[in-house]
């Protein structure tokens, strides 16, 4: 049998082989097959064409095409994919009707992006199953299916052809379904009228587009899939040429012939006599020599170097904490957040806002922005004996109503105004209000209080750079409570622009929330630090932060800085001397849980949220929680996967054995 029925790796719709290929006779198979040419050079047969593969191109043979493989390089090596069709029909219903083709043409060496990103596919499928590290099954079904609708969005077998039926989705799915149904109707009696009537087109334009779109006209077209059918037949049966001649369609043995010979300059009695040959000899003449796919491996790494899991050894850190470590340094929670432009709090929404974040983060002093202009009624007019203070009383009243000291701005306000202030609201309050303007930024110790804007602040990089500074610089990192939208705005969608707040200016919380959130829970007493971890006592119990040990700074965030080195961890946990049994609650900040400019990607990047998508973001995208209970151990020993620019809390409270 010509036919090859392929196997697939153990569960999963992908098997791959290395390969030195002298010959392969002409064959077929029910998969699709990638060729990856790593080494020397060969020659492949599709049909009646012969493509030569020089090192790095790439042939696509599609289901049941025939082909076959020479080469006069006996060092030639290389790289085969076979995929299961059925994988890809699970995502996209026409996938056994479309063809991908490759550009093999010489001349053109493959070199537009397209291919490049093809490699990079194909190597971290290669990388995946050697590997096998964490979750590799998910991780090869996850960029198979990447990589299938790459191919289908720059490898369509109608590109080639069709110029500009790239920009054209109806088009294309107009001549797609004219190829789809002269592939499966081919044998029987197919006028182009019949399909023109389908169409609701006349049969005159269909024809010019057809020998437009398709290289060849309707009959010719119709005709070139007969007679590659019946190579088939031809090599895989012993019918007579009539017969076969019958059944792909030709009315006639003589047009069959004419027609073969058209296409494969032989007859296809001649054909038949040239290569259909017994099992046997099938298998003499097939020169091809296997080895362990590791082997390619040192062909492919520089396509895969910014591969987050590329390198990854698999090796788990052990990390023993002991809770009966002395005190070795008091730790700062998060402590103080940029308001903005104050009166923004007289609208019950950003009130709502602050109060959310005094629940969850309970920062102790927040900046205070514009608090003398003109938006809070004060009127920088020294003919005015009264000042109305109406508005400011309101916004400090809920500035201390959440346990907030405030910082105000006060440079450039006339001192009569100052003077005022003081005077009435040490009246009101009953306390040096003088310090909330002369207690300097400057006192605070050294925090970014940046107010550039960077889409790097919209997303999960902001973690790393939150935790690195306050856990291993003791720095502040001081952010906007909201986006802040100016007329030098440039906007794209109605969510992110890259702002520094930890909210969008449509009130979703971006991972800097998240990191602060967690920052918060650790205890104010550190009893051991190291290497992508601190451990904190609180009165409750104790907290374990694990992270990325990556620098990230102000380099990083504002001038789009590459952060793609930052790789996975895996770190078993051994934690000693327990002295009770804890309630164990684990909280995961990453990508996949918490970031909501990443589930914003996933929606497509709509430039604007409607409410479904916007409750969806806001209700349920934050990070993962689990609780379980820990029994009191001589050694508790937990484990967890540090994704990149991630982090892993787990908080450990007291539970008082009775």
């Amino acid at each position: 049998m010509r036919k090859v029925h392929v196997e697939y790796m153990k569960d999963l719709p992908i098997n791959i082989f290395l390969a030195n290929i002298m010959e392969y006779p002409i064959h077929w198979q029910d998969s699709i097959q990638i060729l990856f040419v790593l080494k020397g050079t060969i020659d492949v047969g599709v049909e009646n064409e012969i493509y030569t593969l020089n090192e790095r191109e790439i042939e696509i043979i599609n289901v049941n095409e025939v082909y076959s493989i020479k080469s006069n390089d006996p060092d030639n090596l290389v790289l085969v994919l076979n995929i299961d069709p059925n994988f890809f029909e699970r995502y996209y219903d026409d996938a056994k009707e479309v063809f991908f083709y490759t550009d093999s043409s010489e001349g053109k060496p493959q070199e537009d992006e397209k291919y490049h990103e093809l490699r990079k596919y194909i190597s971290i499928l290669l990388y995946e199953a050697i590997s096998k590290i964490d979750d590799y099954e998910d991780k090869i079904e996850e960029y198979l299916l990447d990589m299938m609708y790459h191919l289908l969005n720059n490898f369509h077998y109608l590109f080639y052809e069709g110029e500009g039926l790239e920009e054209d989705d109806e088009q294309l799915e107009r001549y797609h379904r004219i190829v789809k149904y002269l592939s499966n109707n081919y044998m029987n009696k197919v006028s182009l009228q019949e399909i023109a009537d389908k169409e609701f087109l006349s049969s005159q334009y269909l024809s010019y587009k057809i020998k437009d779109i398709l290289g060849h006209g309707f009959n010719e077209y119709l005709n070139q899939i007969r007679v590659e059918e019946s190579t088939k037949l031809l090599l895989d049966s012993d019918r007579n040429i009539s017969e076969i001649s019958e059944e792909v369609g030709f009315s006639h043995v003589r047009y069959y012939n004419k027609h073969f010979k058209l296409h494969y300059n032989c007859t296809p009695m001649q054909y038949r006599k040239k290569y259909k040959v017994s099992e046997k000899e099938l298998e003499k003449m097939t020169k091809v020599k296997y080895f362990n796919i590791r082997e390619a491996m040192p062909y492919l790494t520089n396509h895969i170097e910014d591969y987050e899991r590329y390198d990854y050894d698999n090796r788990i850190i052990k990390i023993d904490i002991d809770l009966n470590k002395d005190i070795i340094d008091e730790y700062r929670k998060p402590d103080i957040i940029d308001l903005g432009d104050i009166y923004l709090l007289l609208e019950e929404e950003n009130r709502r806002i602050l109060e959310e974040i005094q629940r969850e983060i309970k920062f102790k002093y927040c900046i205070v922005n514009k608090l003398f202009s003109e938006d809070m009624d004060i009127y920088r007019d020294k003919n005015h004996k009264f000042i109305n203070w109406t508005r400011v009383e309101n916004i400090l009243d809920f500035l201390r109503d959440q346990n907030l000291i405030p910082i105000i701005i006060s440079e450039n306000v006339e001192e009569y105004i100052i003077n005022d202030f003081i005077n009435h609201f040490s009246n009101l309050y009953d306390e040096d209000v003088e310090k909330w303007l002369s207690m300097g930024i400057e006192d605070l110790e050294p925090y970014f209080p940046k107010k550039k804007i960077s889409g790097m602040q919209d997303t999960i990089s902001m973690v790393p750079y939150v935790l690195y500074n306050y856990i291993h610089l003791n720095n502040r990192v001081v952010l906007n409570m909201v986006d802040e939208i100016s007329k030098e705005t440039i906007l794209n969608n109605d969510t992110f622009f890259g702002g520094n707040g930890i909210f969008t200016s449509n009130y979703l919380k971006k991972p800097s929330y998240y990191a602060y959130m967690l920052l918060s829970l650790l205890g104010d007493r550190v009893i051991d630090r190291g290497e992508g971890y601190i451990v904190t006592k609180s009165e409750y119990g104790y907290q374990i932060m694990l992270f990325n040990p990556v620098e990230i700074d102000e380099k990083v965030i504002y001038d789009s800085f590459p952060m793609d080195k930052i790789k996975e961890r895996k770190i078993s946990l051994n934690i000693l001397n327990m002295e009770s049994d804890f309630q164990v609650t684990k909280y995961v900040l990453d990508k996949g849980f918490g970031s909501v400019y990443d589930k914003w990607v996933g929606l497509n990047r709509p430039e604007r949220l409607d409410n479904d998508n916007w409750e969806l973001l806001k209700e349920y995208v934050h990070p993962n929680v689990s609780f379980y209970y820990g029994k009191k151990s001589t050694v508790y020993n937990t484990v967890a996967t540090i994704k990149p620019y991630g982090t892993v809390l787990f908080v450990l409270n007291n539970v008082l054995n009775s």
